[in-house]
C-alpha cells in the first residue's frame, strides 16, 4: 500500500467518526437549549405565582379588616338595641 492508499482509506474511516460526533453534538446542544427554555419558563411562572400570592395576601388583609369594621358595626348594633329595650 502506497501513501495515498491510506489517506484515502484514513478519510473514509475519520468521514463516519466526525459524522458521528457532529450528529452527538448537535443532539447535546439542542437538549441543551431545551432544558434552557424549560428553566425559564419555570422561573417566569414562579415568578408570577409570586406577584398572585402577594397580590392575594393583601386582598385577604383588607378583606380582614372590613370583616373586623363589620363584626364591630354589629356588636354596637345590638348594644343599641338592648339598650332600647329590645332582644336582639
Amino acid at each position: 500500500m502506497d501513501a495515498a492508499m491510506l489517506t484515502a482509506l484514513g478519510a473514509l474511516l475519520a468521514s463516519p467518526v466526525a459524522a458521528a460526533a457532529a450528529i452527538y453534538g448537535s443532539r447535546g446542544a439542542t437538549r441543551a437549549s431545551r432544558e434552557g427554555g424549560v428553566l425559564t419558563g419555570y422561573n417566569s411562572l414562579t415568578d408570577q405565582l409570586q406577584e398572585e400570592r402577594q397580590e392575594l395576601r393583601a386582598d385577604v388583609a383588607t378583606l380582614r379588616s372590613e370583616l373586623a369594621a363589620e363584626k364591630a358595626e354589629s356588636a354596637r348594633l345590638r348594644l343599641l338595641v338592648t339598650q332600647l329595650g329590645g332582644t336582639p
